[in-house]
C-alpha cells in the first residue's frame, strides 16, 4: 500500500504520487491531513484514473474539492480484488474515521422502531428509537411512536409475546405470579412457565412474520380455526378467534395498501438545491408502508443525482449485514436515477440479503406514483429543515457576521436586498427586487419591475436599469423627507422616512446595508455602474453566481469563495433563489396575461374594454373555452355574432396547444435547452414547468 507521509500541505502539487506509482486495479483510497487524521475516503475501479483527478488544475476543481486537496498532506491507498471489495472497505473506513468532506446523512428527525430482542432467551418486543443492536430484529422505522404502540396492543391479543422490560419479568418469576398483561391474555406469561422458551419462540417468530408482511396465512389459519371451532359446537373459542381475526384487520387497516403486487421495496427520493439533499425513504413490505425515514446532508460536488444516489445506498445498506439486518435490505430498490456502479451496488446488496436485489427507475403505474408522493415529502423535509435553520437567531447573526467579514463591510448588513432579472428570449422583461432584514424575509417590502428601456436580450442593461430606478426613488424619498442625510437622524436610521399624509413608511425610504445581483461580473459591474452615476458611494454591492456559489465584487479579477457550511453562503443564497423565484412568478404572471389577450386580439369588433369586460364576467379563458356561443352572448356589449367569432378564436387557439417559454433567471435569457422550460396552455392559461 504506497503512502504519502503527512506534512503541512503546500498545496496537492507537493504530495502528488510519481508518475506510475499508482495502480490501475480497483481500491479505496484515503487523504490526510498534516495532523495525519483522514479527511476523506473515496473508491475507485481505476486508482490511476481517479486520483490523478484530483492533481489537475485547481481552477477546474468544484469549490469544495479543491478545498479538501488543499487541505489534505498525503494519499494513500489499498488495493482491493472486486468493485464490491472496495464498496465494503469504503463503507468501513468512512465507519472508522468519519472524514469531514464525505457525505453525511444524518436523520432530520429521531424516528421510532418496532424492535424484537431475538437473541434473548424469552424475546421482546419493544419501542425504541437510535442506533440498531446486534441480536434485535427491527421494523419500521414509523413516523409517530404512539402509532406503533397502538399496533402491537393490538397485535398482543393475537401473538401473546413477552412485552414488558427485564426488571418486570424478574420479577415475576421471582414471585411466580404474572403481571397484567399475563392475567388479560396479552402475554403469554413465560416468567411463570405457562409457555415453555420453545413454544414462546414460535409466537415470536409469527410476530415477526407478520410485521414482515406475510399477513394473509395467518389470517387464513385463524378463520379456518373459527369456523372449525363453530363447526364443534366450541362458541366460546370461535367468538375468542373471531375477535382475534378482527384485530388482525385493524391492525392492517393501519397500513394502506400502496403496491397492488405485495411487493417488498425501499422507495427513495432527493429534494436538492445547490447546498444541501434532503432524502426520504418509504419502507414498503407485502404491498404496504410498514416505515418511513429522513435525512439531511450538504452538498459536496456537482455530482448529479446518480452520484448522491450512490453515496446514500452505500451508507444505508452496506452495515446491512454486519448488524445482522440483511432482512432489512428487500428485493427491489427503486430510486430517482440509477447509480453509476449498478452492476456493484445489486452484487453486494445481493450478497447482503443473500438472493437477488434489483435497483431500478420506476417508470409507470403504482411505483412510479408512490416515488413522487417520497419525492414530495422529501421537498417537504428540506423546505422544512431550511425554515429551521433560517429561524434560529445566533445563526442568523452568524451568517450576517460572516457575510461582513467575507466582504470587508463596515457594518453588519442588516438590511440586503436581491434582485433578480428574468425574460423570455428579450420579451417580457421583468426584475424583481426581495428584502431581507435580520436574515429574515420583508415580503412587504419586495418589488417587481418592469423593465422598459431595454431591447432584446440584454441582462446587463436590464440590471443597470432596475438598480437604477430603484435608488433614484431612494433619492427622491430622502429629498421629500425633512431629514436631510447627514444630519441627526439620518434618513438611513428609518425612523423619519414617513409619508407625513398617511403616516406610512416610504417605499424606497429605507436604504440597504448590502445589494445583491443573481449574477457574475457583468451584472456586479452594472450595478456599481449605477450606483456610481447617481452618486451613491456608501452602499456596497455582491453578485452571486450559480454555478460555484462565488462571491464577486465590483472591479475584481478573483471571487470571495465562502466554505460550503458557511451560514454566511447560505443566507446569500437563500435570498438570491427568493429573488429568482420571485422574478418567476412576475414572469409568468405577465406571460399569462400576455397568452389570454393574445387569444382574443383579433377578434373583430372587440376592442379593449370589451375584452376586459368579457374576462371580468368569466373570469379565465377555459371558462371563455367551455361557455357556449348563447351564454358568451349574454355578456353586456357582445352581440350573437361576435360571440361566434369569440367562440371560434378560442376554439383556435386552444387547437395550437402549448407555447413553449423559458426563464432565464439569474442569466436572463431562455435560450433553447437552457434553464427550466414550461409548457404554456393558451386554452387555460396554465403555465407547467417541465424541466
Amino acid at each position: 500500500m504506497p503512502s504519502r507521509s503527512a506534512r503541512p500541505s503546500r498545496g496537492p502539487l507537493s504530495y502528488r504520487p510519481e508518475p506510475g506509482s499508482i495502480p490501475t486495479q480497483p481500491g479505496v483510497y484515503r487523504f490526510r491531513d498534516a495532523a495525519g487524521r483522514v479527511i476523506y475516503v473515496g473508491k475507485a475501479k481505476n486508482l490511476r484514473a481517479r486520483l490523478s483527478s484530483y492533481f489537475q488544475d485547481i481552477a477546474n476543481l468544484h469549490q469544495r474539492t479543491a478545498t479538501m486537496v488543499t487541505t489534505a498532506a498525503g494519499v494513500e491507498w489499498t488495493v482491493v480484488n472486486t468493485e464490491v471489495e472496495a464498496l465494503q472497505l469504503e463503507y468501513s473506513w468512512i465507519k472508522e474515521y468519519d472524514p469531514r468532506f464525505n457525505v453525511k446523512y444524518r436523520d432530520d428527525k429521531s424516528y421510532p422502531w418496532l424492535a424484537v430482542t431475538v437473541g434473548e432467551e424469552y424475546p421482546r418486543v419493544m419501542v425504541g428509537r437510535g442506533a440498531k443492536r446486534r441480536g434485535t430484529r427491527y421494523f419500521g422505522p414509523y413516523s409517530h411512536a404512539w402509532a406503533i404502540r397502538e399496533t402491537v396492543d393490538i397485535l398482543l391479543r393475537v401473538f401473546p409475546m413477552r412485552s414488558c422490560s427485564n426488571g418486570v419479568f424478574k420479577r415475576s418469576t421471582q414471585i411466580g405470579r404474572p403481571c397484567l398483561l399475563g392475567y388479560i391474555d396479552k402475554c403469554s406469561a413465560p416468567c411463570v412457565g405457562k409457555v415453555s422458551a420453545e413454544e414462546h419462540r414460535a409466537i415470536v417468530d409469527d410476530f415477526c412474520d407478520f410485521m414482515g408482511g406475510q399477513t394473509r396465512p395467518f389470517t387464513r389459519r385463524i378463520e379456518k380455526e373459527m369456523y372449525a371451532a363453530s363447526d364443534a359446537m366450541d362458541f366460546e373459542k370461535a367468538a375468542r378467534l373471531r375477535d382475534d381475526l378482527g384485530a388482525m384487520q385493524r391492525a392492517l387497516e393501519k397500513q394502506a395498501v400502496v403496491l397492488g403486487d405485495g411487493a417488498d421495496a425501499d422507495v427513495i427520493a432527493f429534494a436538492e438545491d445547490p447546498l444541501e439533499v434532503a432524502v426520504q425513504v418509504f419502507y414498503v413490505r407485502g404491498g404496504r408502508i410498514r416505515g418511513q425515514r429522513g435525512w439531511v446532508a450538504d452538498r459536496v460536488d456537482e455530482g448529479g443525482t446518480a452520484e448522491l444516489v450512490d453515496d446514500f445506498l452505500l451508507q444505508l445498506y452496506a452495515g446491512a449485514g454486519r448488524d445482522a439486518q440483511g432482512d432489512a435490505i428487500p428485493r427491489e430498490i427503486l430510486v430517482p436515477a440509477l447509480p453509476p456502479d449498478l452492476a456493484t451496488f445489486e452484487e453486494l446488496l445481493g450478497d447482503l440479503r443473500g438472493g437477488k436485489v434489483q435497483i431500478r427507475v420506476p417508470q409507470r403505474g403504482d411505483k412510479k406514483t408512490l416515488q413522487e408522493t417520497v419525492a414530495s415529502n422529501a421537498r417537504q423535509s428540506l423546505a422544512l429543515h431550511k425554515t429551521k435553520r433560517a429561524s434560529d437567531l445566533t445563526t442568523r447573526n452568524r451568517a450576517l457576521e460572516e457575510i461582513q467579514d467575507a466582504l470587508d463591510l463596515d457594518d453588519v448588513p442588516l438590511r440586503i436586498e436581491c434582485y433578480d432579472v428574468s425574460n423570455l428570449q428579450g420579451t417580457e422583461v421583468v426584475a424583481s427586487m426581495v428584502v431581507f432584514e435580520d436574515g429574515l424575509s420583508r415580503k412587504g417590502e419586495y418589488r417587481r419591475f418592469v423593465i422598459k428601456g431595454v431591447d432584446g436580450q440584454n441582462d446587463v442593461a436590464s440590471m443597470h436599469e432596475v438598480i437604477t430606478r430603484r435608488f433614484r426613488r431612494l433619492l427622491d424619498e430622502q429629498a421629500r423627507s425633512e431629514v436631510r442625510p447627514g444630519d441627526a437622524g439620518d434618513p438611513s436610521s428609518g425612523p423619519m422616512l414617513v409619508d407625513p399624509e398617511t403616516g406610512r413608511p416610504r417605499k424606497f425610504a429605507y436604504a440597504p446595508g448590502l445589494v445583491v445581483v443573481d449574477g457574475g461580473p457583468p451584472q456586479v459591474a452594472a450595478a456599481q455602474r449605477a450606483l456610481d452615476e447617481l452618486g451613491i458611494d456608501d452602499i456596497p454591492v455582491c453578485g452571486l453566481a450559480k454555478r460555484l456559489e462565488e462571491v464577486w465584487l465590483p472591479a475584481q479579477e478573483d471571487p470571495v469563495i465562502l466554505a460550503r457550511s458557511s451560514e454566511g453562503l447560505y443566507l446569500l443564497q437563500r435570498i438570491r433563489d427568493e429573488a429568482h423565484r420571485f422574478a418567476i412568478n412576475h414572469h409568468r404572471s405577465r406571460r399569462s396575461k400576455s397568452m389570454v389577450e393574445s387569444a382574443l386580439d383579433d377578434v373583430p369588433g372587440l376592442g379593449e374594454v370589451r375584452r376586459k369586460t368579457l374576462m371580468k364576467h368569466f373570469g379565465s379563458l377555459k371558462k371563455l373555452r367551455e361557455a357556449e356561443v348563447e351564454e358568451i352572448a349574454t355578456v353586456p356589449g357582445i352581440g350573437p355574432r361576435t360571440a361566434a367569432a369569440i367562440k371560434d378564436a378560442v376554439a383556435a387557439a386552444s387547437a395550437k396547444g402549448g407555447t413553449k417559454v423559458g426563464d432565464g433567471g439569474g442569466g436572463g435569457t431562455a435560450a433553447p435547452g437552457a434553464g427550466p422550460t414550461y409548457s404554456v396552455n393558451t386554452a387555460t392559461g396554465e403555465i407547467i414547468e417541465e424541466s
